[in-house]
This record gives C-alpha cells, structure tokens and sequence, in this order.
C-alpha cells in the first residue's frame, strides 16, 4: 500500500532539500496572506459544499464552518507568523573543551511533519505557515468531511508558491480515502513526526498504529474551579466565556467544580449560561441547588459517564467539592492534561494549583479560551500538545524544530 503513496513521500523530501532565504519565505507568507483574503469568496462557496454534507447538530459543524471573519483571521495568523523571528540557527548552547574543541547546538528543521486532521480546514494553512517558516515540508491527510474546503486551500498555497518558483511540495495535500491514512502512519523513511488533530478516536488510532514518531494533540477535557476565596463576578465571566465563546474548540470549558461553601453563589454563576441555552449535568447537590433557579429542560441530574467528558457542544457538568484537595483530585483523575482553572483569590491556594495541577495550560483567574497560538503569540498553532516529549502546550515555530551538534576542531584524534 505505502508504494502507491511513495511519490508524495519521496517529492516531500527533494522539496525539502531546497534552502529558503528568510526574505522570500516571509515575503511569500505574506503574499499568501494577500491571497487569501482575495479568495474569499470562493473559500467559501467551496466551503458550504462541505457544510451542506454535514449535519448542523455534528460539533464538527462548527469547526469546519468558513467565515469571511475567520477567513480574514487566518490571514492576519498567516501575516503574524512571517513578522515572527525564525528560530532556525538559533544556538542553544556553545563551549570550548579542554582539548580545543568548540561545541555548539543549534535548532534545525524537523524535516517532513505530517498532520492528520478532521474537519477544521484552517489546519491547513496554519500547518503550511508554521512549516515553511521554520524550513520543513508538510504533507497534509484532512478528512473527507472537509475535502472541498481543503483541496481549493491547497490550490492557493501552491499558486504562491508557483509565483515563486518554489517546489510546490513544500505542502502535499494526499488523497481523502483512507489508505492514504494507513500509508502516512507507516511512512517510516519519509516522513520525520506524525501529529494527529481531532477526536480522541483519530488521536488512539494514530497513536496505536503509526510507525512514525508521533507528537499527540490530546482531547480537551477542560475544569475551571471555583475556589472558596473566588471572587463572584470574575467567576461569572470567566465560566460564561470559557464555556459558550465556541463550543467546538479543545479549550472548552467541560466541568465546573465548585467549593461547597460557596454552593449559595451557583446560580449567579451560572444564570448567564441559560440565555445559551447551555445543557447542564449536575451533580446531586449543584441539582438541587439550581433546580429552582435554572430552566428545567436545561438541567440535568449528572451520571458517571458525564465527568471526564469532552463535549464539544453546549453541554457542561458540574462537580461540588468539600476542599481544594478534593478539587485538585476530581481534576487529577478526569483531566485530558490540556487546560485547567483556578478561581480563587487565595494566594496559597493559586501558588499550589499551579504547582500541582499537571497540565499543558494552567490558568488563574482567567478563562481557558486563550489555550491557542495566536493568543500565546506563537502566531498560529500547528496543535496543542498534551504530551511532554519534546513540546507541551500550543506547538508554533520553535516546536517545529529540532537541534544538532556542530563541532569544530583544528585537527584533534581521541585517544
């Protein structure tokens, strides 16, 4: 099966060989940027033929929806990236030995990144961005779900490209049938790193089957925790705000856990969710709490199977807790790693969440939405980690390299 894919693999590979000057790279992302936002129109009609197969309750439906204002977004990610600082080169470390020898590390290319994704077609452009910045090819398996929106994304990378006169595999956007997926995660030789971006069914098989390094882009089961010493209004706004900016995303809030002593605050908390129409799964005390105070149909008592939960759509539990401890335990067993929450206006309680909460984004008195490149000032995403190999967290430009040892010597042997 791979032979049938060699020829994007071995073409990745000579694109790959061809040194880039930063002044073209840059200018080029900038012209693309242009570019997008010229095509507009025609993303988007490309894009509703995607929307039209898809059902509007999916939680992918938003993902994968297209907006002249996301549009013009991804163009100011693409125009971020270009004004950022290549890491490339960049030296890590240096010394002189004893013996004379000078010793230096400094950051390369990982080489060939492949990126699985489902449904988001602004994965491809922010993938293409991150790479060509930081000197690797990307080869590119989008889902079917989304295979009109990508195949006219992949058209305007590689006009820019064209313009340039630069291999146009510097992007390789494979087929949508699945033996394409099968060869991606056996093509040890070709391709350097694997990340997978989209459920956790997509991330296990990816994880389980490839042959090829895989950084894993995990789900995001997301807590916020309302502390005793939490101040009401901030509560309100970061819950309000973290749950319902947009559902689809990894940053989501999934789970509120509430202090006991402050169950009375619950339905102000909350109250804002209703006009969202937010379905909430609460637990027996925050139920009986609410019961008089939120919409019937919205609330519901939880079952087991609602903690530990990724939503991805207006739904979230809530979880009472006698202690911080036992916060910081319902977080430890149902926690994805990706993102959590304190708010608390104890300053012990702050510093020990921070220290011991194990996450790739641990946040105080502010709402999980900001888990995402741009808003860390990466300039895009290509993922976020939720591993601790390598990279951890929103993965831009400096997790898209790698490093190497130059030794220089004036003619020293080992003895």
């Amino acid at each position: 099966m791979l032979s049938n894919y060699n020829k994007y693999f071995e073409d990745a590979i000579i694109a790959g060989r061809k040194s880039l000057s930063p002044a073209v790279i840059n200018q080029v992302l900038h012209d693309l940027a242009s570019s997008v936002i010229v095509n507009t129109d025609n993303l988007l009609v490309e894009n509703k033929k995607d929307l039209d197969r898809m059902d509007p309750d999916d939680p992918k439906y938003d993902r994968l929806k297209l907006t002249a204002a996301r549009i013009a977004d991804i163009a100011k990610d693409i125009n971020n990236v270009a004004k950022l600082d290549s890491p490339l080169g960049q030296i890590l470390s240096e010394k002189t030995m004893p013996n004379g020898l000078h010793i230096s590390k400094i950051r390369v290319p990982l080489g060939v990144v492949g990126v699985i994704y489902e449904a988001r077609p602004n994965v491809t452009f922010d993938v293409f961005s991150l790479c060509f910045k930081t000197g690797n090819v990307c080869i590119l398996k989008g889902g079917s779900d989304a295979a009109f929106s990508n195949k006219a994304i992949i058209s305007i990378i590689h006009k820019t490209l064209t313009k340039y006169r630069i291999d146009v595999n510097y992007a390789t956007l494979l087929p949508v049938e699945r033996e394409a997926t099968d060869a991606l995660l056996g093509a040890t030789g070709y391709v350097d790193v694997l990340i997978p971006r989209g459920s956790q069914g997509l991330i296990d098989h990816v994880r389980l089957n490839s042959k090829v390094p895989v950084i894993e882009t995990g789900a995001g089961i997301v807590h916020v925790y309302f502390d005793e010493s939490g101040d009401l209004q901030k509560g309100r706004d970061i819950i309000f705000n973290a749950k319902t900016r947009r559902v689809s995303v990894c940053n989501a809030l999934d789970c509120l856990i509430l202090n006991q002593k402050r169950l009375s605050d619950l339905p102000e908390l909350v109250r804002l969710l209703a006009d969202k129409e937010t379905e909430i799964y609460a637990d027996e005390r925050s139920f009986e709490k609410l019961k008089s105070h939120y919409p019937p149909q919205l609330l519901h008592q939880a079952k087991p199977e609602n903690f530990g939960t990724e939503f991805l759509s207006m739904k979230m539990a809530i979880k009472v807790v006698e202690n911080f401890d036992e916060a910081l335990s319902h977080i430890a067993n149902y926690s994805s790693k990706h993102s959590e929450a304190i708010i608390s206006e104890d300053v012990n309680n702050i510093e020990a969440f921070l220290n011991m909460v194990d996450a790739a984004a641990v946040y105080v008195n502010a709402s999980t939405a900001f888990t995402d490149g741009a808003q860390f000032g990466l300039g895009a995403e290509i993922g976020i980690s939720t591993q601790k190999l390598h990279a951890r967290g929103p993965m831009g430009l400096d997790e898209l390299t790698s490093y190497k040892w130059l030794i220089k010597g004036s003619g020293q042997i080992r003895t």
